[in-house]
């Protein structure tokens, strides 16, 4: 009787994780995590509220950098409750439903912040190609219209995670080791087979992450035979200093992407530790 009670217990909830092992420092590994939430949503926030305040700055290299802060922010406010609940609550526990709304959140806004960068990198390819065109390429209802196409197509994609997910029986030991939930983390869960969620997961990520990387390649590609066809050095470098910003962003953003997804896929030969740090580093660093 105990261990039916115990399979159904285990298959209603998942325990979430900050460190495995260091629960007696949480208090003090809480330092630093709450660091960087307070970071990422007032100085987002922050990039928001000057944005929306100063008229010269209603550009679309601005606009689509609000775009970027708003995802950030809601991926900060997507993973914090819980992480913030570990630690001041010890509230490890997790419904399998809250569970899916959370990593739904994470993951779409994850690929809606690729498509943001992917957005930026053709913003700089036409300020540098094509600058006296600039302004009358990207107009605000057309930058408007290419938002809602990725924000829709983040959303699409990630829609039938959460359900792709219910169907499964959850009879193992449930024990997450982040804080959050992770649609690659959850499915190992199930004691059914999860070839059509591997298979889906493996789709999306190529159509949406990969094919925005590559085209932010192909677009620097372009810049950088612009600007080794300008004549003054000056120039040249002036041109290529607006673009450093941006490319440490899509760095941060598509390194700790890619860590994260071959420490995933080699997990039984890494360290546990350096799945957790990299999961971290995926989620809280670049909205920082």
């Amino acid at each position: 009787m105990s261990a039916v009670n115990d399979t159904k217990f285990s298959s209603e909830v998942f325990f979430l994780t900050v460190i495995h092992g260091q629960e007696d420092v949480y208090l003090w590994i809480s330092v630093p995590f709450c660091l960087m939430y307070v970071i990422s949503i007032v100085g987002n926030s922050v990039i928001l509220f000057i944005i929306k305040r100063d008229p010269s700055l209603h550009e679309p290299m601005y606009i689509f950098l609000s775009m970027l802060a708003v995802t950030d922010l809601g991926l900060s406010i997507a993973t914090m409750p819980t992480t913030l609940g570990i630690f001041f609550l010890n509230s490890r526990e997790i419904s399998l439903d809250a569970c899916f709304a959370q990593l739904f959140f994470i993951h779409s806004l994850t690929f809606i912040e690729s498509s943001v960068l992917l957005l930026m990198a053709f913003d700089r390819f036409v300020a540098i190609s094509n600058p006296l065109r600039y302004a009358s390429i990207l107009t605000l209802p057309r930058i408007t219209k290419m938002g809602l196409v990725f924000v829709l197509r983040g959303v699409a994609v990630v829609f039938p995670l959460p359900f792709l997910l219910k169907r499964f029986q959850y009879c193992q030991a449930n024990v997450l080791s982040h804080s959050y939930c992770l649609h690659q983390e959850v499915m190992k869960m199930a004691c059914s087979d999860i070839r059509v969620n591997s298979i889906y997961g493996l789709f999306v990520t190529v159509s949406t992450v990969t094919l925005d990387l590559l085209l932010i390649l192909l677009s620097y590609v372009m810049i950088l035979k612009t600007v080794l066809n300008i004549a003054s050095h000056a120039e040249s470098v002036r041109a290529l200093s607006t673009c450093v910003s941006h490319l440490s962003a899509v760095l941060l953003f598509y390194i700790s992407g890619i860590g994260l997804s071959i420490v995933q896929r080699f997990g039984n030969s890494s360290s546990p530790l350096l799945q957790i740090l990299m999961g971290y580093i995926y989620l809280l660093v670049p909205p920082m």
